[in-house]
């Protein structure tokens, strides 16, 4: 708790930049930008600078919610008869092929142009020293440089280079560093030094444009057209990224998509992410009383559970608006939730895949996989109530390899695009792949009240309803809410090669009780039992504006989340 700013963040160290930087002045953009430069660097297993990165804002001056469109789009090359004729069936999880243009580096500057306050050089240079001087390897950091190094080591040496330090697997708490990045990001804060008499915005403007345009652009395009890698689909391929492809980008600032809720606003990034599925599960949930029914009985999971499955089942109709015309309106509607209800049954799990667009059908069993995580994210609220909540992801060592020279990957978004020209999510030139990248934030009557994620793939907006409804329709504290045992559901496509469905399977935290356990498997539910605290890292954060108060919560999900208040 604190008075003057909270921050929350996937890493300890990146929380700290975040702190330091409210107490040098900055507001909350400034410290969340600092922390997502950081966590670029410290969790590069999850994310990396080539990635992307949604952002929800709330700003004090204008009373008003933004959303930031951090996620980058497909090559102008690629296109659904690119890989037709080259015999691609699936766009793979690896290597160059489902590259978009990275988003994250311009997010945070449009971020920082926009809402912030201080130079680039403030916000970026923390970040430089965790490259330069490295910092300490945590466990599920040495877990998956262990899991890829073969790969590394046979394939891609330019990432065994910096994650594979003399030959080896690193040691816990041996120090890691990255000094091509930290050259990279030196160089683009010469742009900026070079620009200062022109103004901050100009100087921070040519430093992005050294990235979308000069040095950093030029290498990308010149690495992945000179090289080929294999990748998952059994053959080696270069990249699709142009010079064109950079220079065309830019990061849309944009009006979110919003929902009201036992009077709150609750609000999330458009159809382009999936974000509007926590706002269609609200709908649904909203004509129920959720209280009655016990926290976590078999009823309330089964409910939660249910509407769910509605929810991500509208969720194929998702898509970049624009190119794709997404009902939102319809979907948010009183009226359509009223007609989704009377599919849910209270005492028998559905099996089938029930979009409102389409007839229901059948799904297919796949064997079921262990648990899966990946991304970060982060939150930050200064005094004046400036609120800001961001998810990158993507650009990981863990897909494609790392730039030679400029010491990070790209990212691999692409592969939620599909090949069929009829589908929302078909892939097209310039256009965003409906990323799983879901930041929240809250208000009350204008006012700001809250903002909280977490990482996790398709379940991000599972586990973080329920912790909104642990805080809001139960009252536990933000810390409570975040520690309580969680559950999701896999039935639907996922949205991750090579997009698996797993019919009537929820896989719940072995920390709720078997009786519990017992009674979804009496009304269908296939269940799968996992460890007692490995869904998901949700971190949140809070303001009282009557009080002044200030909260900050993070998951001790992977050890090394941290809330910090001042």
């Amino acid at each position: 708790m604190g008075t003057h700013g909270v921050v929350t963040s996937g890493h300890y160290l990146a929380s700290t930049v975040g702190l330091d930087i409210l107490k040098r002045g900055g507001n909350a953009v400034d410290s969340g930008v600092a922390m997502g430069f950081a966590l670029s660097a410290l969790e590069p297993q999850s994310y990396g600078i080539g990635g992307e990165a949604p952002i929800l804002i709330y700003s004090v001056k204008d009373r008003r919610v933004y959303a930031v469109k951090g996620q980058g789009y497909a090559p102008r090359k690629a296109t659904v008869g690119w890989f037709r004729m080259n015999k691609v069936r699936l766009i793979p999880w690896d290597g160059f092929l489902p590259a978009t243009v990275p988003g994250a580096f311009d997010a945070w500057v449009t971020a920082l142009l926009r809402f912030g306050t201080l130079s680039l050089r403030d916000v970026l240079e923390p970040t430089v020293q965790l490259h330069e001087d490295g910092f300490p390897v945590y466990e599920r950091l040495r877990r998956m440089i262990t899991a890829f190094s073969e790969r590394m080591c046979q394939d891609w040496p330019g990432s065994a280079k910096i994650y594979l330090p003399d030959g080896r697997v690193p040691e816990l708490g041996q120090i890691l560093k990255n000094k091509d990045l930290a050259r990279t990001f030196r160089r683009l804060l010469e742009e900026e030094a070079q620009h200062q008499s022109e103004g901050r915005d100009k100087a921070i403007t040519a430093a992005r444009d050294a990235f979308y345009k000069g040095f950093v652009a030029k290498e990308i395009v010149r690495f992945q057209e000179e090289n080929e890698f294999m990748d998952a689909t059994g053959t080696k391929h270069r990249g699709l990224l142009s010079l064109e492809d950079f220079e065309a980008y830019s990061t849309p600032v944009e009006e979110p998509v919003s929902f009201d809720y036992q009077g709150l606003t609750v609000h999330k990034c458009g159809p382009w992410s999936q974000g509007p599925v926590f706002l269609q599960q609200l709908s649904l949930l909203k004509g129920y009383d959720l209280k009655s029914l016990g926290h976590n009985s078999a009823e309330y999971i089964h409910l939660i559970v249910e509407a769910a499955k509605l929810a991500y089942a509208d969720r194929e109709d998702y898509g970049d608006p624009d190119f794709v015309k997404v009902p939102l309106k319809k979907l948010l509607s009183e009226e359509y939730a009223a007609e989704r209800r009377k599919l849910i049954d209270p005492q028998s799990a559905s099996a089938l895949f029930r979009p409102g667009s389409s007839p229901p059908r059948r799904m297919r069993h796949r064997k079921i996989p262990g648990t899966r995580g990946d991304t970060t994210h982060l939150d930050a609220i200064d005094k004046d109530g400036n609120m800001m909540a961001a998810t990158p992801s993507g650009g990981w060592f863990r897909a494609s390899p790392v730039i030679e020279g400029l010491g990070f990957c790209l990212n691999t978004r692409g592969e939620i695009f599909n090949l069929n020209p009829k589908s929302p999510r078909s892939i097209e030139p310039h256009k965003r792949p409906r990323t799983t990248l879901s930041p929240s934030l809250v208000t009350k009557e204008g006012l700001p009240l809250m903002v909280f994620g977490t990482p996790g793939r398709d379940n991000q907006d599972q586990w973080t309803l329920q912790f909104f409804l642990n805080h809001v329709e139960f009252g536990m504290s933000l810390q409570e809410a975040v520690d309580a045992p969680s559950f999701h559901i896999m039935h639907f496509p996922e949205s991750f090669y090579p997009h698996n469905e797993f019919p009537k399977v929820v896989r719940i935290e072995n920390r709720i009780s078997a009786q519990v356990i017992k009674g979804l498997k009496k009304k269908g539910h296939r269940v799968v039992v996992d460890e007692g605290w490995t869904h998901g890292k949700v971190t949140a954060a809070t303001i009282d504006v009557k009080t002044g108060l200030l909260t900050a919560a993070a998951s001790p999900r992977g050890e090394v989340s941290y809330a910090m208040g001042w």
